[in-house]
């Protein structure tokens, strides 16, 4: 295969791999959303869920960023909590923030929590992957998505959360039987979901904890960890090919317990110093992240200086370049661009300046 000729798909099925690549692939958490001028205007017009719910409009928001900034993926526009409904709890999304009805609180409510059909149930999630795929075209890819166990756990046991998980931690705590099985039928139920956004298109799939830094190591290995475990096995069952990749904020203390995970690519907040994180996992699972979102508000030198950082601390091989969290909504377009294209000729620029570099002489 010449590297020079591959496709966008291929270039990041191929960094999610560990094999080599011509340039570092680049998204970013969030991309699809409130910083955009386009997203924006489709947002003034339809409600949140609405635009969720609704294929046409899902894959339209999800594709902005792509023909916007030139990211190398698209990832669906949905919500984590899109599985917590699913299971029976009523969802609103007012502009002050998700609010979970009938919250999770005892094992009788785990009880009544239901499995749920994908196809049927939410199945607008794969109507929109197929609509993003038929739009980009086959050279494209789509990311899928859902939340982990533990940070949807804490959504659905909180209700509503502004920082405040402490319900959650309570129950692990008191009650670490109830909080298991909560984890182990959203992970069960997950497992099906994922796959049938592999089934209308997604190249890969990607799990987000947004809740794991607040886990000591040890809780993070007996409750979070065993659950994304079961979601991951699940899907290696009949999905090995399609990469699987684990966002985990406060990932620094957790990133030996998230190689256990089967996940195929670590992504990482900007805490956690990439060069540190290879050195530690090796050559065995690749890496994404992990540029402060802050930097993006800041001068254009700054984000390109950032982005280039974080390629040359991977020396571009097993990673997708991303920030360390979601897209901040003040974001400037022309940042976000300058980010994109910088992490997309990084590594042609480490590999110019070595050439120039005089033979015998130090980086």
């Amino acid at each position: 295969m010449i590297l020079s000729t591959l496709t966008r798909k291929e270039l990041f099925l191929r960094a999610c791999r560990f094999q080599p690549v011509p340039r570092v692939p680049v998204w970013m958490m969030r991309q699809a959303g409130r910083f955009l001028p386009e997203y924006q205007a489709v947002r003034a017009k339809h409600s949140f869920l609405e635009i969720c719910k609704t294929p046409e409009l899902a894959a339209e928001v999800s594709l902005q960023p792509f023909h916007i900034l030139g990211v190398d993926a698209i990832i669906v526009f949905s919500d984590i909590l899109i599985v917590a409904e699913a299971m029976g709890l009523p969802l609103d999304m007012p502009d002050s923030g998700p609010v979970l009805s009938n919250p999770v609180r005892d094992a009788a409510a785990v009880r009544r929590l239901r499995a749920f059909n994908p196809e049927q149930d939410t199945r607008f999630v794969g109507d929109a992957i197929r609509s993003i795929c038929h739009a980009a075209g086959p050279d494209v890819p789509v990311i899928g998505f859902a939340a982990a166990p533990w940070t949807l756990a804490c959504y659905m046991i909180e209700g509503q959360t502004r920082g405040d998980i402490s319900r959650a931690k309570q129950m692990l705590r008191d009650d670490p039987g109830t909080l298991r099985e909560l984890l182990y039928r959203i992970a069960g139920a997950t497992v099906p979901y994922l796959e049938s956004q592999i089934a209308a298109g997604a190249s890969v799939v990607q799990l987000f904890d947004t809740w794991a830094g607040e886990l000591t190591v040890d809780e993070y290995n007996s409750f979070a960890l065993t659950a994304i475990r079961k979601i991951f096995d699940g899907l290696v069952q009949r999905h090995s090919a399609t990469p699987r990749i684990l966002f985990s904020k406060g990932s620094s203390k957790h990133l030996a317990s998230m190689a256990q995970s089967g996940a195929n690519v670590l992504s990482v907040d900007w805490h956690t110093d990439l060069s540190a994180a290879r050195k530690k996992l090796g050559n065995r699972i690749a890496l994404q992240g992990n540029a402060d979102p802050q930097l993006l508000l800041g001068p254009e030198s700054a984000i390109r200086a950032a982005a280039r950082e974080a390629v040359e601390k991977t020396n571009g091989l097993g990673h997708i370049l991303n920030l360390g969290h979601g897209v901040l909504p003040t974001t400037p377009v022309a940042g976000a661009r300058a980010f994109v294209e910088a992490g997309q000729s990084a590594l042609a620029e480490m590999t110019a300046a070595q050439s120039a570099r005089p033979q015998g002489t130090n980086p």
